[in-house]
């Protein structure tokens, strides 16, 4: 099959049978219901783009399993040129959308599994590898959106999967059978889980061999009998459910989507079984995925973190102060933090290196460092966005209001006329787009994309200490101990 169109990409969410709930309701239409559409659109995108000459060569690569032409978010990096395109590639779709595009998730788990279940099969004599490379096949040949599924509920975190109370707190086997497993338990916080074809399924921590029941891998179809989904909530989210409200929305086109993915006694045939009681490969699994996630964040927030800046500039320019000096500090400053950002993102790409199963993986201490620089920086971008817009952006009247014929002044005037005149832009700049740039800039700031772009830059991909855990470890103190002791001639 060819590369799908960003239509036939939506039309083929219409034929599954994915159970979606949200304010405590069965949502049978979720494919255009007004608060998840957008976060389809922006997955489209990611189709889009790659049916777009001008985009292809980031968009799309040559599988190394088939040959044939693939969307990048199916691929298996070959090479540090493909990481960077990957960086490259998602910085493109931040800036097209201004929000999560969320086909990352899928994309850094093959990569993780791939090379993970090389190694398991390595040691074992299992057949991971080969399940997880003809999963993939498909899921090149169909052109497939796959969540990659890590995050679990967890429960009590000071206590292993196996000691919890409720042991559904971390994804697990509850029957082992001849052609298959059955699984129960959650994952949180899942990134586009509704707009995916398929999941793949990983450990959310390291594993003893207690937990040999949680230490579990596997795909699955987003419509499989027993697994459902319950949409997460996002701030100013029912705005979208107002009729006439696409400024007060901010993004009216685009949007994230995070939800709870529950699986209640669902079965996986062994064909699709990635790991299942290796309990001492649970750790590369999540070790690997996270490395690549955090080096996702250094092109997806920049692009977003792109457009809050452009966002800001016009802001700025409404209002008439955009030659003042402090004005221009600070855009200064936005772009600094954003380019860092990016720098990291490339730099981990660039000293990347090639796995045992032959795919490429990152360099893992400056991968985890980007992240940590992304848990910061865009706080400080959205601060000094709020700065630069001033008070309006939170303080303004609805868009009816400014749309209302209702007649309030002394000489006749009209709630919208009242408006317009009072929160008129500069000369030459319409009130309707200073409204509208305003708009924008809480939903980037405050509302639901502030989802995707400032609280998912502190808790996506693992949180800050998850990151400094992993700096610890691969920033080699010894190694650095060795070198100081050499050079001021301490001798052991």
């Amino acid at each position: 099959m060819a590369l799908m169109t960003a239509k036939e990409y939506i039309d083929s969410l219409r034929k599954l049978n994915t159970r979606v709930y949200m304010f405590g309701e069965k949502i049978e239409n979720w494919v255009d219901h007004p608060m998840i559409r957008p976060s389809i659109n922006c997955v489209a995108m990611t189709y889009a783009l790659a049916q777009n000459p001008e985009y292809e060569d980031l968009m799309t690569a040559t599988s190394s399993l088939t040959g044939h032409r693939i969307n990048r978010f199916t691929h298996l990096h070959q090479s540090t040129e493909d990481l960077v395109k990957k960086v490259k590639m998602q910085r493109l779709l931040g800036q097209k959308t201004a929000s999560c595009f969320q086909r990352c998730v899928g994309m850094d788990a093959f990569n993780a599994v791939f090379s993970s279940t090389y190694e398991i099969d390595e040691k074992y004599g299992t057949h991971y590898h080969d399940n997880f490379k003809k999963f993939l096949i498909y899921v090149q040949d169909n052109d497939l959106t796959v969540d990659g599924a890590m995050t679990d509920p967890k429960g009590d975190r000071s206590k292993a999967p196996h000691a919890q109370a409720d042991p559904d707190m971390y994804v697990h086997v509850v029957e082992r059978r001849p052609d298959g497993i059955v699984v129960c338990g959650a994952k949180c916080h899942q990134t586009g889980s509704i707009n995916s074809h398929w999941h793949i399924f990983m450990p959310t921590i390291s594993m003893g061999p207690e937990d040999a029941d949680w230490a579990v891998s596997f795909a699955c179809p987003t419509d499989a009998d027993g697994l459902y989904m319950i949409y997460g909530r996002q701030s100013c989210d029912t705005r979208k459910l107002e009729e006439g409200c696409d400024i007060d929305v901010g993004n009216a086109k685009f949007g994230g989507q995070e939800a709870l993915v529950v699986l209640d006694h669902v079965f996986i045939p062994n064909e699709y079984i990635f790991l299942n009681g290796e309990t001492e490969f649970a750790g590369m699994i999540v070790e690997r995925f996270a490395g690549y996630h955090r080096q996702s964040y250094g092109g997806c927030k920049v692009g977003v973190g792109d457009v809050v800046i452009g966002a800001a500039a016009l802001a700025a320019e409404y209002n008439g102060v955009e030659k003042a000096s402090a004005v221009k500090d600070k855009l200064i400053e936005m772009t600094h933090l954003n380019e860092t950002l990016y720098c990291c993102g490339v730099a981990c790409s660039c000293e990347g290196c090639p796995t045992k199963a032959g795919n490429y993986q990152i360099d893992l201490l400056l991968a985890n460092v980007c992240k940590q620089n992304v848990t910061r920086f865009p706080y400080e971008i959205v601060r000094l966005a709020e700065d630069i817009a001033g008070g309006l952006m939170v303080t303004m009247p609805s868009q009816k209001d400014f749309e209302s014929d209702l007649p309030v002044g002394r000489e006749g005037e009209t709630i919208g006329e009242i408006c317009k005149k009072y929160f008129a832009a500069k000369e030459g700049v319409s009130t309707e787009d200073r409204q509208r740039i305003m708009r924008f800039l809480e939903n980037m700031c405050l509302g639901a994309a502030a989802v995707g772009y400032r609280t998912e830059s502190m808790h996506g991909a693992g949180s800050p200490q998850a990151q400094r855990i992993m700096i610890a470890r691969q920033g080699n103190i010894q190694g650095k101990k060795q070198l100081a002791k050499s050079v001021a001639g301490i001798k052991e």
